[in-house]
């Protein structure tokens, strides 16, 4: 029972990581609301570059795009080539970096030792403390830019944010940059206010 009381705390603290949403933050130029209303085709801006290759890559680069592409057709707009005179253009960065989340498990969840009438803060003599748990994980980011394609002025970023699982697979990644795509974009265009 020793061994238990205290491998509970971690393995919660690890249940509650696999959880963990995805972040999103929006801005845009307030001016321009009315100019993204009427936009109906887009084209994409290069491909960006980068040193880390777990970001910057092929793989990921067409990953991202073919996403992005599935959400915006589903919503209307028409993916032009650039010479085409698009409404808008799409470009889009990543990064991962290393993070540290501060994790406070109570190590009397569940049953209390002293039976299921006792009071939660005193276990048979004992006072269960809460235990903090400092953990280290890696952090995606993907923002997405939408550029006037005549001025070249920023007019809308979105940035999703999300912890990333160390064995995901590709399905398990797919789904969570379409979760990423889908929440970035559910506002766009945003309203005037």
């Amino acid at each position: 029972m020793r061994l238990l009381t205290r491998l509970a705390p971690p393995l919660l603290a690890l249940a509650f990581a696999a959880c963990s949403g995805i972040d999103v933050n929006t801005n845009y130029d307030p001016s321009a609301t009315q100019k993204l209303e009427g936009y109906r085709t887009y084209a994409w801006l290069p491909q960006p570059t980068g040193t880390d290759k777990r970001v910057y890559n092929p793989i990921v680069g067409a990953r991202v795009e073919q996403t992005v592409d599935r959400y915006l057709l589903a919503r209307g707009y028409q993916k032009v080539d650039a010479s085409a005179n698009p409404d808008f253009l799409i470009g889009w960065h990543g990064a991962i970096h290393n993070a540290l989340k501060a994790e406070t498990v109570d190590a009397y969840y569940g049953y209390p030792w002293g039976g299921p009438f006792t009071d939660p803060f005193y276990a048979g003599g004992a006072v269960t403390m809460p235990e903090t748990y400092l953990r280290e994980y890696e952090e995606g980011s993907l923002i997405l830019d939408i550029v006037d394609p005549t001025s070249k002025q920023l007019v809308w970023r979105g940035t999703a944010q999300a912890e990333l699982s160390e064995n995901a697979s590709a399905e398990q990644q797919q789904q969570r940059l379409d979760e990423s795509v889908e929440k970035l974009l559910k506002d766009f265009p945003p309203k005037p206010r």
